[in-house]
């Protein structure tokens, strides 16, 4: 009977130290690490099926990722209603460029010949002081100043990506003071060389890409910053690709059935998405929204923030149309 008492005694005692217990992993911050100390080490004495690693498993918590959503932009005919590199064009002495000149354009060739370009304008005392004031002229595209400035902060992410160079778009952004709701801008760098002459180098030289310049492959670049972000535990659940011409189609290509694609009316992505079905059978899945102004976009991307947190962005999270790993 004594026995019996005992037993039921270290029973009642057991049941009580693991509620007690778990009472405490319910509220922590009522209980001190030495009493949930204390109560582990009771539970394990009291019975050899407890163990304390057993006890503290429940306490790790999954890390939760943070959730946004990304607008990736081109930057020429799209944030700004322009083509910045030809822009500059009317430097030259007669506002011409020359057949010599001309004859040096290759279609996958963009960056030597704007080089080519700067080296003119440098030969024939056009300044850094005469381009940025050429480029001041230049205007943002109507309504996306107000579009970066509408999304919300802190549940969205703006890159650019954008074959013109670091030097025009850097003095673009700053002179409409917008650059700051860029995180990355990712484009050809240049810089102006000790003789004031502007230089340009390609982005990077790349071979897997049919759809892309050597110089500049956008879903490449779209690919790894997203992989970057997911290793700073940053997730997009929707992707809007804002853009204008035909080498928008690759990062394009790429996104799912929850983005977004963003062609400019009247610009050559419009006509190229359908030739690219028609003939190759590349098929775009994401939704495609043309536009004309800015507010276009902004109607349909604040919509994207009603579901923000209760979707969980596609794994893998871009299409691959091939390996470019």
């Amino acid at each position: 009977m004594i026995i019996k008492r005992a037993s039921e005694s270290k029973r009642r005692k057991q049941s009580w130290w693991r509620e007690d217990f778990h009472r405490s992993l319910s509220t922590p911050m009522r209980y001190s690490v030495a009493r949930l100390t204390s109560l582990a080490r009771s539970l394990c004495k009291a019975d050899l099926s407890w163990s304390i690693p057993r006890i503290f498993q429940p306490l790790k918590m999954e890390e939760t990722k943070n959730e946004k959503i990304l607008l990736v932009f081109d930057f020429d005919h799209t944030l700004i209603d322009s083509n910045s590199d030809t822009y500059i064009y009317k430097l030259a002495p007669g506002g011409k460029i020359p057949d010599s000149l001309k004859s040096l354009y290759r279609k996958d060739g963009w960056t030597h010949y704007m080089a080519e370009i700067f080296k003119y304008l440098h030969e024939n005392g056009i300044t850094k002081e005469d381009i940025f004031k050429c480029l001041n002229e230049i205007q943002l595209t109507n309504g996306m100043e107000k579009l970066l400035n509408s999304v919300p902060k802190g549940k969205s992410e703006c890159i650019i990506i954008s074959d013109a160079n670091s030097v025009f778009i850097d003095h673009i952004l700053n002179n409409f003071g917008v650059q700051h709701h860029f995180r990355e801008v990712f484009t050809n760098p240049a810089k102006f060389n000790d003789e004031g002459c502007l230089t340009i180098e390609m982005y990077h030289l790349q071979n897997w890409c049919t759809l892309s310049t050597k110089n500049l492959c956008k879903g490449h670049i779209l690919a790894n910053y997203i992989k970057s972000r997911e290793k700073e535990n940053v997730t997009f659940s929707s992707i809007g690709y804002v853009g204008d011409g035909v080498n928008d189609f690759c990062p394009s290509l790429r996104l799912q059935e929850c983005d977004l694609v963003f062609p400019r009316r009247g610009y050559s992505l419009m006509q190229h998405i359908p030739k690219m079905e028609t003939e190759q059978n590349l098929k775009i899945k994401a939704n495609i929204c043309p536009w004309e102004i800015g507010k276009d976009i902004l109607d349909r991307i604040l919509l994207r923030f009603d579901n923000l947190g209760s979707t969980k962005a596609p794994v893998p999270r871009l299409c691959i149309p091939f390996d470019d790993s």
